[in-house]
């Protein structure tokens, strides 16, 4: 056997390690993606300003600034500038009941908009009991002023409640979370609402809350730097991609129900988007190529309930929704979930829920907030 020598250890670990990838340190990664982004598109600062207002949610402002900061650290140097206001000036608290300290109040925004240096975005974040807020009507004034005056206006959550409370969203496509969206549309006629992840349209930028907020603002960053960089962004947040404004918002049908029969789910999508005016159980046979009979034993089998008891909770459960995020008046909200009088209404709501319509609403302050 050849004797092997040290040097021959050394070169063959050498060899070795010539073909192995280790990952970059923390510094060398900085370095690359300052390279790759010598010659951004921005030569200044991009002012972006975050309005919180009350039991604002955390998750949705999170999301919305802090791919702000990994930019500013991967380019070691606050390309994006941005500040929080409150309506007060003082601390505020989200709906999970976490304060943040904030850089200044709504007079203080209000003169800074008016000024050579306003921001170039105001996003307005709120969360729960946003119908509440949308009636303070400093803040509307100031959303309409700062829109007026050049600035882009943003919703983050259900912040799109407070943009249409000013006449902002009329005519214009905007995004809201799903569990806002029968009582925005109600209430909003007006407003193009989609149960889209974000939407930009013209200079209104509204997002569904949630994490789509760092899909909304990487779009925003893609705009001033390469693809390499929105990539290395992504990978600081620990998230594998941008998604666009079309995505859902709601996890699949078969994800979130567990179910796996395909006519079982083209039935319950039908029944989902026909709550208003809903289909005889002949129709939806008809539209997937069964027979009546076939569809009661199918759902009876899969869903454990008849099709026209799923049907009936699906209503119902919008109809809660109306009743605690809209001032709607409950017989217009009986009308608008399908049913043909307000008493019928009642009688169903109250066999399901335990309890009457009105008293529904009546506890909607009461309740642990969701958002």
């Amino acid at each position: 056997m050849d004797h092997i020598t040290s040097s021959d250890k050394r070169a063959a670990i050498a060899q070795a390690s010539a073909r192995i990838s280790f990952p970059k340190s923390s510094g060398d990664f900085t370095d690359t993606v300052r390279e790759l982004n010598d010659q951004t598109k921005v030569d200044d600062a991009r002012r972006v300003a975050f309005l919180l207002v009350n039991e604002f949610s955390l998750i949705s402002f999170a999301t919305g600034l802090d791919p702000l900061r990994i930019a500013n650290r991967l380019l070691g140097k606050r390309v994006y500038d941005y500040k929080v206001y409150s309506l007060d000036g003082e601390s505020i608290s989200s709906s999970g009941g976490i304060s943040i300290s904030v850089d200044g109040g709504l007079d203080d925004l209000r003169r800074l908009s008016r000024s050579f240096d306003r921001p170039e975005f105001i996003f307005v974040c709120s969360g729960v009991n946003v119908a509440h807020y949308a009636q303070d009507k400093a803040l509307l004034g100031f959303v309409r002023d700062a829109s007026r005056s050049g600035v882009k206006m943003g919703g983050l959550c259900t912040a799109s409640y407070i943009l249409a409370a000013a006449g902002l969203l009329d005519g214009r496509r905007c995004a809201i979370h799903w569990e806002n969206l029968a009582g925005f549309s109600e209430k909003f006629p007006k407003a193009e609402v989609y149960a889209d992840l974000f939407e930009i349209d013209r200079n209104v930028y509204t997002c569904a809350g949630g994490t789509a907020p760092l899909d909304l603002m990487m779009n925003i960053i893609g705009e001033d730097q390469s693809e390499q960089f929105v990539n290395a962004v992504c990978e600081q947040a620990l998230t594998d991609r941008v998604r666009n404004s079309q995505d859902r918002q709601r996890l699949p049908l078969r994800a979130r129900l567990g179910v796996q029969n395909p006519r079982i789910l083209q039935v319950i999508e039908i029944m989902e988007s026909n709550l208003s005016e809903p289909f005889s159980l002949l129709e939806v046979a008809n539209q997937i190529g069964l027979s009546r009979r076939q569809v009661e034993r199918l759902f009876r089998r899969e869903m454990g309930r008849s099709p026209a008891r799923y049907y009936l909770e699906l209503r119902l459960e919008r109809a809660r929704h109306l009743l605690l995020q809209s001032s709607l008046p409950i017989v217009d909200i009986a009308i608008a979930c399908g049913f043909v009088s307000a008493s019928h209404f009642s009688k169903c709501y109250r066999e399901l829920y335990g309890k009457s319509p009105q008293v529904e609403r009546n506890s909607r302050d009461t309740l642990e907030p969701t958002i």
